[in-house]
């Protein structure tokens, strides 16, 4: 496969029944650096995952993660990985403290403290029972224990589903934090704007295969091509939506109340002095350049739903 380090998989192959939840995947991280894995529910990131540290036994393929392949039951790749699933399942009478101790039953108490360390970064508090916990926090709760061994790759399914904005903020610089010491992540996420901050290199899955493999770089030069103006509603955009299609611009998206123009230029210039001299053009109630959407990256770009 590869030299030893980061997550190495080949031919990742998974059926339930009839449904292809993993056609022929392949997937290379590297140490040092966070992977974004992206694509809508049902795309087979979650299998992928499972598949990747033994809890889903795929149909086909190989994997080696931090240069230990992957056989039998995984409790070999287990010991070199730390997993966060999407699913939570925690015990709601135990105190956070508590449930640290055991989720982290059989690492060192290194990896204890670490993960306290963690949780109190985050504002747990770390004495009261999880019933008391949001579903925020008991996403926050699984997250420090999953950082919390030393071990050189992490996967993380879904780490900030359901966080406000600032928690997302917190957990990405915590990322970046222990990226910098060596390890590898591999990130799934809803959030484009946090795998475009956090993540090198963005894979793409729809119905169990790669439909892109890039950098973030990438994408924010594919937004660049877009502005997207927003109206007061739905009918006020469809009363200037001919209007508009005047303007000098290679494609016109209708997204709710909003418009998204696309141009061959990363100028946006041109059109915005277009825009402004539309006669009796209602004032928008916002305007956006260089922003992408996870719904626009898929439903414009791949002509698939982002839900």
């Amino acid at each position: 496969m590869h030299p030893r380090g980061g997550i190495h998989a080949r031919g990742l192959t998974r059926r339930f029944g009839t449904n292809v939840a993993l056609a022929p995947v392949d997937l290379d991280t590297r140490p040092g650096e966070i992977t974004g894995l992206l694509g809508p529910n049902g795309s087979g990131k979650s299998t992928l995952m499972r598949c990747l540290v033994g809890i889903t036994r795929a149909d086909a393929g190989e994997v080696e993660i931090a240069g230990v392949r992957l056989v039998g039951d995984g409790l070999a790749v287990r010991r070199v990985v730390s997993y966060a699933p999407g699913e939570l399942g925690l015990f709601s009478e135990l105190r956070a403290d508590e449930h640290l101790s055991w989720l982290l039953r059989g690492r060192t108490r290194d990896a204890l403290d670490r993960a306290r360390s963690i949780a109190t970064e985050l504002g747990l508090p770390l004495r009261q029972r999880v019933r008391t916990f949001s579903h925020g926090m008991k996403r926050q709760l699984l997250f420090a224990a999953t950082l919390a061994p030393r071990v050189p790759v992490r996967i993380l399914d879904e780490a900030s589903e359901g966080l406000d904005p600032e928690k997302r903020g917190a957990l990405v610089a915590i990322l970046e934090r222990d990226a910098r010491e060596g390890t590898a992540i591999l990130l799934s996420s809803h959030h484009l704007g946090e795998v475009d901050r956090a993540c090198r290199e963005v894979i793409c899955l729809h119905r169990g295969r790669v439909i892109f493999r890039g950098s973030a770089e990438e994408i924010r030069a594919r937004a660049a091509h877009r502005v997207r103006v927003v109206f007061r509603d739905v009918a006020e955009r469809e009363h200037f939506e001919p209007r508009a299609r005047e303007l000098p611009a290679s494609n016109v998206l209708a997204r709710g109340p909003a418009l998204v123009f696309e141009f061959a230029g990363d100028d946006p210039r041109p059109f915005l002095a277009a825009l402004a001299t539309l006669p009796d053009a209602p004032a928008p109630r916002a305007l956006d350049w260089g922003e992408l959407s996870l719904e626009d990256l898929y439903r414009d770009l791949y002509g698939v739903e982002a839900v």
